[in-house]
C-alpha cells in the first residue's frame, strides 16, 4: 500500500509547475524516469510520456484491435462459404494477364 502511495505522489505533477516554467524539467523527468499524470483542479488532466512509450503503446492497441478483429471473423467462418482464387478472379472480372503485368508485389 506504502509502495503504491508513494508511486502515485512521485508520479503526479501538478499543472502550477508548467505556469512556473518548469516544462522542461519535468519533460526530462518524464524521459529519465517514465510517465507523468499532470494534475488540475485535483483530478488527472493529462498523461505525459516519452515517445516511444507513446508509439509502443499504439502499436500495442494496433494488434489488439487486428487480433479482435481475426477473433471475430473466426467466430462466423464458414469453411463451405470459400471460393477458390479462380472463382474470385472471375467474380471480379479479373484475368491472369492483367496479374502477370503487375508484377511483384513486396509484404512487410
Amino acid at each position: 500500500m506504502l509502495q503504491s502511495v508513494v508511486s502515485a505522489i512521485r508520479n503526479t505533477v501538478p499543472i502550477s509547475q508548467f505556469n512556473r516554467g518548469l516544462a522542461g524539467k519535468i519533460f526530462a523527468d518524464v524521459k529519465t524516469t517514465g510517465p507523468k499524470v499532470v494534475m488540475k483542479n485535483n483530478e488527472a488532466e493529462v498523461v505525459l510520456l516519452p515517445p516511444d512509450q507513446y508509439v509502443q503503446l499504439m502499436d500495442l492497441l494496433n494488434d489488439y484491435e487486428l487480433l479482435s478483429l481475426a477473433v471475430e471473423r473466426m467466430e462466423h467462418y464458414d469453411p463451405s462459404k470459400l471460393i477458390s482464387e479462380e472463382e474470385m478472379d472471375s467474380e471480379l472480372g479479373i484475368t491472369q494477364e492483367e496479374l502477370d503485368s503487375v508484377g511483384e508485389v513486396e509484404f512487410e
